[in-house]
């Protein structure tokens, strides 16, 4: 089976929310989630699948609108900080100097079992999506660092952030039945040119 794991599209900015900051999608990201379902439309998909976070959400009704599809959502789909009281795109902390961003990089943001427990998760998660689609291809509209997490586990890399995922960049992970699971693309972003 095939599985398009997908970053979600550019949210608006949130800082100082009274809860867990879960942002909609900005003007641009409406935009990034019609282009994805556009370009994806051609396609033969056969579910989608979504984290239970705004941002995933909508950019996941997008595409299962243009396919004819309604929208799983798993919750170990989530990112690593859905507890966060503000969302601030990774591009604007890194552009910004933001120390959040040193954190990030450095892996200090949360505790290593905090870590282990996440990337864990996502592991179970994508099992899930390949237990309930064998043979078929599924788009996973999910997280940055799950999308990290994941296919640093398929690399065998011992650091789970080790790229920036564009929004609403595809990366295609074939799974085979036996157990074996290989990257075919990482973070194609062509339905984005010109936007």
């Amino acid at each position: 089976m095939q599985m398009l794991l997908i970053r979600h599209a550019l949210p608006v900015r949130i800082e100082d929310a009274a809860g867990p900051a879960d942002p909609e999608l900005s003007d641009v990201g409406r935009r990034q989630a019609e282009r994805l379902a556009e370009w994806l439309a051609g396609e033969e998909i056969d579910a989608v699948w979504s984290s239970p976070l705004r941002r995933a959400r909508e950019t996941a009704a997008s595409l299962a609108a243009a396919l004819g599809h309604e929208v799983v959502i798993d919750e170990e789909l989530a990112e690593f900080d859905r507890e966060a009281d503000f969302y601030i795109p990774v591009e604007e902390l890194k552009a910004e100097g933001d120390p959040r961003w040193d954190q990030l990089v450095s892996g200090d943001w949360t505790a290593a079992e905090e870590a282990r427990a996440f990337e864990e998760g996502v592991g179970r998660a994508m099992e899930r999506v390949i237990a309930a689609n064998p043979s078929r291809s599924v788009a996973v509209v999910c997280h940055g660092g799950v999308i990290n997490a994941y296919l640093a586990d398929v690399l065998g890399l011992a650091e789970p952030r080790f790229f920036m995922p564009t929004y609403t960049g595809i990366s295609r992970v074939m799974a085979a039945r036996s157990g074996e699971r290989s990257i075919a693309t990482i973070n194609e972003a062509g339905h984005l040119r010109g936007l």
